[in-house]
């Protein structure tokens, strides 16, 4: 499943190149598993309206749309009435492309724009989702837990505070930090020198705040290089990220460990794969 780092990169490619058009025409396929509302109501919701802005929230990519049929806005003056929210799910892709590209198999949204681009949203497994949200109706998303980038030491501190559950397992929870998956908690835990295993509530101020370092680096590195290809994941031009050769830990079990040499561990925490040196994270 894509996280955060793959997010991020996503909705800032597709920002660069959509942000600021208008989309003409909305398709929408058949499934009905990747639309959190009906694919109807997002059709008359999306068509005639601006792109102002996309950004990423937790797991989620937002659309955050002008006024419908609004062709007369003056520069600074956009007003944010909707969004279009994406979830990628395990192997979903968001894409900008022209009309002209072959139309790939399992293609579930086709987003015509009055620039001449298309904006595709692609997914063989079905598990990501497409939701349309009329603002002037309902709420604003947001995310279900902290922005790990952003985050002070006080509020990291006091999200684990008192948990019993494995500090792995702790990380995972999307209620206390959005978008932190499986290979991000694995390789900050290890540049942290903390084991997966421990539990949450009994590791020392220091510990947590050598921890929510190590995250961030973490996460602004993986950005930088594009997020991780390792299994479907590609950017909003299908190019694949880079991050993947610099893991220290993820999927490296019985390998030497980059720092020390000893064997990389796997084990399983909160039923999800976990890598670890236990030489080098106590």
């Amino acid at each position: 499943m894509p996280e955060l780092p793959e997010v991020e990169t996503i909705a800032r490619g597709v920002n660069e190149r959509v942000k600021g058009d208008r989309i003409v025409e909305a398709w929408f396929g058949s499934h009905r598993e990747p639309f959190k509302n009906p694919p109807a109501r997002q059709v008359k919701g999306l068509v005639e309206r601006r792109i102002e802005s996309v950004h990423r929230t937790g797991k989620h990519i937002v659309l955050e749309l002008g006024v419908q049929g609004d062709i007369r806005r003056a520069a600074g003056s956009a007003e944010i009435a909707a969004q279009w929210i994406v979830h990628l799910g395990m192997t979903g892709r968001l894409l900008v492309t022209t009309p002209e590209a072959e139309v790939a198999k399992h293609t579930h949204a086709r987003l015509r724009l009055e620039s001449g681009r298309e904006l595709r949203f692609v997914d063989p497994r079905r598990f990501g989702r497409l939701e349309f949200r009329d603002l002037e109706k309902g709420d604003e998303f947001g995310g279900p837990g902290r922005e790990p980038l952003t985050i002070d030491g006080e509020e990291f501190a006091k999200l684990f505070r008192g948990r019993k559950l494995a500090i792995k397992a702790a990380l995972l929870n999307q209620t206390l930090l959005a978008g932190v998956g499986n290979i991000y908690a694995d390789e900050s835990l290890f540049r942290a020198g903390i084991r997966p295993r421990r539990r949450a509530g009994k590791l020392t101020r220091a510990e947590l705040e050598r921890l929510r370092k190590a995250l961030k680096e973490v996460l602004d590195h993986a950005i930088r290089l594009g997020g991780s290809s390792v299994s479907d994941y590609v950017d909003a031009e299908g190019m694949k990220g880079f991050f993947q050769l610099e893991h220290n830990v993820y999927q490296r079990a019985g390998e030497p460990c980059r720092n020390c040499g000893s064997e990389v561990k796997r084990i399983v925490v909160a039923g999800r794969s976990t890598h670890y040196c236990a030489r080098c994270q106590h």
